[in-house]
């Protein structure tokens, strides 16, 4: 009887919410599916084809998005923006430390009461979180602390990025483990999430994210000598040539000496290796659905929470840039309905996942909810008013030792399927045509007229002042349009 009841509320929601102009109802969507999110640490979208699993399991049995970014290329804001279905100036977790930032800034604000876990929780859903949470999680909080919202609840309290000698919080009870090969972070997670997966019958919504391939970028002994010789790919904008046009912060820096070169094939390798034991936790996991008999009732996402440079535009490694490689990732899913093998052309943010979970579960939302439902994308449907443009924040540290962390001047920035276009604090500004430089290296911003420029300014700031509803009204709108023509520029701005 209950059960039955659950489906009339979720039929109900889902027509309420495709006549009210939200996330459309969508026929053929299977009645409470298990749900799937696999979160990697600065994946970025190349190399993809090293790692079997991953490459069978999801690029070629799932769809996957050409242009999908995050609204922050940090770790903490933008995990906060997936949790919560927020841009960071809504969240206001800023940067990955306290007091402005980290798990300290969205506990304390009170984040954590209203968040993805709790939303499929009160749609009847089991929910599990393993892995990373957030940056410093538990700062000053109890290290037993488990937030609202998770039934299974196994995350690491301390060295977790080194993936051994690590403490797990395990449902409230603190574990340590050793350096023994077992012992491997990623390893003890996948087993977690298999076991998690094969019980019950209810539906499940599990969070399962691995800290590959991010720094150190620990590997299990078992990958230690994969890709021996390897070397990061040099596409054109690595070790960028040509800077004169670019804002100051990229001006000066040098370009890479033979040790710095070493050092980033070093990297890439050992993120390379890291990334098998992820690979591994894939194959495992949809073996496991399989034999439960579950693999056919369940969604799968696969993406990452910001990308990674690794020698392209003179940074040797690192994030928290408007470029493409920090901001866009990889977003595969797999599940029923979708079309294997489909390439997605259309827009698409991780503001968009919380949204996505929700349409499937048929779980209600909150009013703050900013994404929108990847699912009609999902099904081959592309609304009218789609997304045109994503929006991008970052601010740097108070704090002047975190602040070290990365070169890059505070900014908002606006990538359309087009363009990126970026306003620095300092003034600066960059604007790329990625039909003509889809590697970025030809800054445009201080060749077209003024108005273009006025322009793309307009539409920044109604993204960045958003809220809500709001900012599928203000993403819907279309990037200025202008033209090159062979005698000079001659532009017209729409």
């Amino acid at each position: 009887m209950l059960n039955a009841a659950r489906k009339v509320l979720c039929l109900i929601l889902l027509f309420m919410l495709g006549a009210s102009g939200g996330l459309p109802a969508v026929a053929q969507v299977r009645d409470r599916p298990n749900i799937v999110l696999i979160l990697t640490d600065d994946l970025g979208t190349g190399d993809l084809e090293r790692f079997p699993n991953i490459w069978n399991e999801f690029i070629h049995a799932g769809a996957g998005f050409e242009r999908f970014f995050v609204p922050n290329s940090w770790c903490c804001p933008s995990r906060a923006s997936i949790l919560r279905s927020q841009y960071v100036h809504s969240h206001g977790v800023l940067t990955n430390t306290a007091p402005e930032g980290g798990f300290t800034r969205f506990h304390d604000s009170g984040l954590e009461r209203s968040t993805i876990g709790t939303w499929m929780r009160q749609a009847g859903y089991r929910t599990a979180l393993m892995g990373k949470y957030l940056n410093h999680y538990p700062g000053e909080a109890d290290p037993a602390h488990v937030p609202p919202g998770w039934d299974e609840w196994h995350v690491p309290v301390r060295r977790l990025y080194e993936e051994y000698g690590y403490t797990l919080n395990e449902n409230g009870v603190l574990k340590g483990y050793g350096s023994a090969p077992e012992d491997y972070l990623t390893d003890v997670l996948s087993a977690k999430a298999n076991a998690f997966v094969s019980q019950g019958d209810e539906p499940f919504f599990l969070y399962l994210a691995p800290v590959a391939p991010h720094l150190p970028a620990n590997h299990a002994p078992r990958h230690r000598d994969a890709f021996a010789g390897v070397t990061a790919p040099r596409g054109p904008s690595f070790d960028q040539a040509d800077v004169s046009a670019e804002p100051e912060w990229l001006r000066s820096r040098e370009r890479f000496t033979a040790r710095e070169l070493a050092k980033i094939d070093r990297v890439h390798r050992d993120r390379l290796r890291a990334m098998l034991g992820v690979d591994d936790m894939v194959g495992a996991l949809v073996e496991t659905l399989r034999a439960a008999g579950k693999l056919e009732d369940t969604y799968l996402f696969f993406g990452s929470d910001n990308g990674f440079h690794l020698g392209e535009h003179r940074l040797s490694q690192g994030k928290t840039t408007p470029y493409d490689e920090a901001i866009r990732v990889p977003m595969f899913v797999r599940g029923p309905g979708i079309e294997q093998g489909r390439v997605i052309e259309e827009v698409g943010s991780t503001v968009d996942l919380a949204p996505t979970f929700a349409h499937l579960a048929g779980a209600a939302l909150p009013p703050f909810v900013e994404g929108r439902s990847l699912l009609p994308l999902l099904r081959g449907w592309v609304p009218a008013s789609w997304r045109q443009n994503v929006l991008v924040e970052f601010h740097r540290p108070a704090d002047e030792a975190s602040g070290r962390q990365t070169p890059v001047p505070a900014y908002r920035a606006m990538r359309t399927a087009r363009h990126t276009f970026v306003r620095y604090e300092t003034g600066e500004y960059q604007l790329y045509d990625l039909d003509s430089d889809p590697y970025q290296l030809r800054n445009l911003a201080g060749v077209v007229p003024r108005e273009v420029i006025a322009e793309f300014d307009r539409r920044l700031d109604a993204l960045a002042a958003c809220s809500g509803a709001g900012c599928r009204e203000a993403d819907a709108v279309p990037s200025p349009d202008f033209v090159v023509l062979p005698q000079g520029w001659n532009l017209t701005v729409s």
